[in-house]
């Protein structure tokens, strides 16, 4: 079973990571995974523009190499970066030494100090390496908008039912969730503005 928002005790139990960004304030934090993806990453960024939003991409390394002009676009356009390894692996089933690899060979070409760890899978040691060179961003609100079970319309609810200030939301990206995310993305941002949020991106060089 998929959990839209992440139960408290969760943050509280992994306190080191990153769930949210806590505001006072109506500020809601969009990211997106996976990327940089010809034609859906560029869609994301028109939409994006069209509602005054700014977002945060955390990318794999491989696709920034294989999308050079994408990846320089989410930074003229003022949005902010991050390191999602090089190659979507999975921190569960490898070695802290290949894991840290992975994540350096895509620090080599993405200029940020966030790092979001593929599928939330990440193990207490490497952790503990991770967060001497970044900070471990996870989320508060998941989209889920990469299964394809579940209707453009369930997306849209897993967001706009979860929303607080301070939250991080997950989208994709990707083809694998693009169907769902051109459903559910200009939707959130017209829920958003209407109920005063500000959308807004974290800083690449948010202090760890």
């Amino acid at each position: 079973m998929i959990i839209a928002k992440i139960p408290r005790i969760l943050s509280k139990t992994f306190s080191s990571l990153t769930w949210n960004l806590p505001s006072e304030d109506k500020e809601v934090y969009l990211t997106f995974d996976d990327g940089p993806t010809p034609e859906i990453t560029s869609k994301v960024l028109d939409v994006l523009e069209s509602k005054k939003a700014k977002a945060t991409f955390f990318c794999l390394g491989n696709n920034v190499e294989a999308n050079p002009d994408l990846y320089q676009q989410i930074l003229d356009r003022g949005h902010s970066v991050g390191n999602h390894s090089y190659s979507h692996v999975k921190g569960f089933s490898m070695s802290k030494t290949e894991y840290l690899k992975n994540i350096q060979k895509a620090a080599n070409i993405i200029d940020s100090r966030l790092f979001r760890p593929p599928y939330g899978r990440i193990l207490p040691g490497q952790v503990r390496e991770v967060k001497k060179e970044f900070q471990i961003i996870m989320w508060s609100v998941l989209s889920v908008d990469y299964n394809p079970k579940i209707s453009g319309e369930q997306v849209y609810r897993n967001v706009i039912e979860n929303i607080h200030p301070g939250c991080i939301i997950v989208f994709h990206d990707s083809q694998k969730a693009s169907k769902n995310l051109f459903y559910a993305l200009p939707r959130v941002l017209d829920f958003l503005a209407d109920n005063k949020y500000k959308m807004k991106s974290i800083p690449s060089s948010l202090s760890y």
